[in-house]
């Protein structure tokens, strides 16, 4: 199994009471930390506006941070999970993707999906197009960010997208184009779009949901002629790991009360469903065993997110120390 790391940027309220003058040293020395530690990869999300509510906390942009981090790093690689296809017109996009991929000598993963923010959405003056709509516009954004990476020009049009030999010109430096990986579950279209294009998906992480979504995502593949076995499947994970079970209760408390900070009480407790219960809350043990049930079930690559990355690395050094040397390789 592979592993990612989250870097703390804001979204998830994960830079709280931080002077912001602050926040590009604490998100690059995350991010360098990783680099250093066994960690293939570092992500970002790509939103506006904070969850479990919109405040005025920061929330800092995922393409700057891209070309960022890129310049800072070496070796690396970094993500998005995932880009929202309709914030940026696909041409432009790819060709954001392409220059942060040079700068960062071939490190670019695109994490892509079709969005669901609705809040940040509207704020931002993209109404909120039907899921229908949003999922042909991913489709139609795939093809140009494909067909712009390997030629060095894109043209479509399609139904939602029409451009006329848009130059992207250098293309991205890696053979091929920037790794696509299509996050999302729906299992009409976005895992049928996953079988055509992805490199690797990106969903569900329990036991159960994971299984259940490699069963359709193999179904797509066997019906569009494509090689189920050379996608590799993630899933994200938010981790609160201690050497004992009060410990872990202690990490939970301090995420509950950042978050009831800015949000409240209500938002705060309904956000620690995203934790309790899940695969990688627990002891190092637990969650060893729990992730090499969903190892064995084809689970290719966890990216972890630690949410009191920016304060405390005691979690993330108990679990490069306990939990990957068990699953990597």
């Amino acid at each position: 199994m592979r592993f990612g790391m989250f870097v703390p940027q804001g979204w998830r309220l994960d830079l709280v009471g931080i002077a912001p003058a602050d926040h590009w040293g604490v998100m690059k020395g995350v991010t360098l930390r990783a680099e250093r530690g066994p960690w293939e990869s570092a992500w970002v999300y790509d939103h506006f506006h904070t969850v479990p509510a919109p405040t005025e906390e920061a929330t800092h942009e995922a393409w700057s941070l891209m070309s960022a981090l890129g310049a800072v790093t070496s070796t690396i690689r970094l993500g998005q999970m995932c880009t929202a296809m309709s914030y940026r017109n696909p041409a432009y996009l790819a060709k954001i993707a392409a220059t942060a991929d040079l700068i960062s000598g071939g490190r670019i993963e695109m994490g892509i999906g079709a969005g669901w923010y609705e809040h940040e959405w509207r704020a931002y003056g993209y109404g909120f197009p039907p899921a229908g709509e949003r999922l042909g516009r991913l489709d139609e954004g795939v093809q140009i960010l494909r067909q712009a990476w390997t030629t060095g020009s894109a043209t479509l049009d399609g139904r939602y997208y029409r451009v006329d030999g848009a130059i992207v010109a250098p293309k991205p430096l890696q053979d091929g184009g920037i790794p696509l990986w299509i996050a999302g579950g729906g299992e009409k279209v976005t895992l049928k779009i996953a079988a055509k294009y992805a490199r690797y998906t990106n969903f569900d992480g329990t036991l159960d949901g994971f299984t259940h979504k490699s069963a359709v995502l193999r179904e797509h593949c066997a019906a569009v002629g494509t090689d189920f076995d050379a996608i590799v499947r993630s899933a994200n994970y938010n981790v609160a790991i201690g050497v004992t079970e009060a410990d872990v209760e202690r990490r939970l408390a301090q995420t509950k009360a950042r978050i009831a900070r800015c949000a409240g009480e209500e938002l705060a407790e309904a956000s620690m469903a995203a934790f309790r219960g899940m695969p990688a809350v627990g002891t190092p043990e637990q969650i060893v065993e729990n992730l090499s049930r969903l190892r064995e079930q084809g689970l290719g690559y966890a990216i972890c997110y630690f949410p009191e990355a920016a304060y405390d690395t005691s979690g993330i050094e108990l679990f490069e120390r306990e939990v990957i040397p068990a699953l990597a390789g």
